[in-house]
């Protein structure tokens, strides 16, 4: 379990949240509780902040979580790398 960023204090806002739903193609109704558990369940070495946001890496998906305000930015699919 992480302690870099702040599960308490994640948040989104209405676009964030369908942006992630639709970027992802996920039907959970509470986007937030869905990615506090993908924050949760990351090892360290899986978040990375580079400049004003954290990343968290997971092997089908990347979240995007801004570092100050903790509000969930956007997810996207990892690219295949065989394309």
């Amino acid at each position: 379990m992480n302690t870099i960023i702040d599960i308490g204090k994640l948040h989104t806002t209405h676009m964030g949240e369908e942006r992630v739903r639709n970027n992802l193609g996920l039907q959970t109704p509470d986007i937030v509780a869905w990615c506090k558990q993908v924050v949760s369940s990351a090892n360290d070495d899986a978040i990375v902040r580079k400049g004003k946001n954290w990343y968290v890496f997971h092997e089908d998906f990347t979240l995007t979580i801004n570092a100050h305000s903790h509000t969930i930015i956007t997810a996207h699919k990892t690219r295949s790398k065989n394309l």
